[in-house]
């Protein structure tokens, strides 16, 4: 059963791709989990984009999705990052 694409799930896929790239989740390709860096950056910077783009045209409810996943995808970031220096 197809899942709804609404900007939730746009979203979620997003912040899905970088916890693969931060090694969080298996890649469904390979089934590895593999920590890249620069990708995670890359796809939590798409992620900001687009929040600063669609400003004023989301849900409160899509607003605080949006802001609470930022929030923790950077954070995993900064412990990931810092453990690999």
């Amino acid at each position: 059963m197809p899942v709804e694409v609404n900007f939730a799930a746009f979203v979620f896929s997003l912040v899905r791709s970088a916890f693969i790239h931060l090694g969080e989740e298996p890649d469904p390709v390979t089934g590895e989990k593999k920590i890249s860096l620069q990708l995670a950056k890359e796809t939590i910077d798409i992620i900001s984009m687009l929040e600063e783009k669609t400003k004023g045209n989301l849900t409160q409810e899509e607003d605080q999705l949006i802001k609470n996943l930022l929030y923790a995808l950077r954070m995993r970031f900064v412990e990931i990052a810092s453990r690999k220096s």
